[in-house]
């Protein structure tokens, strides 16, 4: 990890993002807002994932966003390529061993509620690891056992909802589900996720929060609803769906994260 710490902080030339923006699947045009950007390739950096997801550049864009210093990963790696919930670990590592403190978190998900359709976004409050995969597996030390009560930071959250509020952009808030894909979930599979509580279901993120957590960073995370879930509306889902609503939704959260960062609510 040291190596992939050195070789990005010399490519940053002296910028110090203080938060991290990790991309979903379709949200890449928010990386085309950063001023000054500096892009570095995924393979550059030892340990950092190969993406194989249409949709996800591969790529760390650092430099400014409403005046701050920030650092964006373009992409991710999803534990349904490789089997692997941990493909995220190292990349996450490197952020926090170059002082990056608080995370935010993207995705691209299906809405089990008509209330929040197609294009809307969704504040996530909590999840259920519905995979039967953890990134903790193997983990040798007593630090595996990640408290979760508070995973998602209440003070960032709180941020993003004055940010909504301020640039009247309604975000829905709701429980995440995290289902291993890459198949869609079947309507059966929704109409259980419906009765334990979910208000979203996708394919990526709680890896993400579970390694955050671990490390010690601060989390928060929205979804951009790209589709109603399975058997919702009678038609089939497809991957294509999801990249062409996902920037309608994209561009409502640089309208949030844009406001939260100008005026500092995130630095609490």
């Amino acid at each position: 990890m040291k190596n992939a710490v050195d070789r990005l902080v010399e490519k940053l030339g002296g910028l110090k993002p203080e938060a991290a923006i990790v991309l979903g699947s379709g949200l890449g045009p928010l990386a085309d807002e950063v001023e000054d950007a500096i892009r570095i390739p995924y393979g550059e950096l030892p340990g950092f994932p190969a993406s194989g997801v249409t949709g996800h550049a591969g790529e760390i864009v650092a430099g400014s966003f409403a005046g701050r210093p920030i650092l964006l990963l373009a992409g991710r790696a999803h534990y349904y390529e490789h089997g692997d919930a941990a493909a995220m670990r190292p990349a996450l590592e490197v952020l926090a061993g170059i002082g990056v403190e608080k995370l935010i978190l993207t995705n691209a998900a299906g809405s089990l509620n008509p209330d929040m359709p197609a294009g809307s976004v969704m504040l996530i409050t909590d999840h259920i690891n519905f995979s039967g995969g953890n990134p903790l597996f193997g983990e040798p030390s007593d630090r595996r056992f990640v408290g979760l009560t508070e995973a998602y930071d209440a003070g960032m959250r709180q941020a993003l909802e004055k940010a909504a509020l301020a640039t009247g952009t309604t975000l829905h808030k709701g429980v995440y589900m995290w289902f291993s894909g890459p198949s869609f979930e079947t309507p059966a599979e929704i109409r259980m996720a419906r009765v334990m509580g979910a208000d979203a279901v996708g394919m990526s993120t709680v890896p993400e929060v579970i390694i955050a957590r671990f490390l010690g960073l601060r989390v928060v995370a929205c979804s951009v609803i790209t589709n109603l879930a399975a058997g919702m509306t009678g038609g089939e889902l497809s991957h294509q769906e999801t990249k062409d609503i996902a920037p309608l939704g994209g561009a409502q959260l640089s309208r949030i994260f844009r406001h939260a960062l100008s005026e500092g609510l995130l630095d609490g």
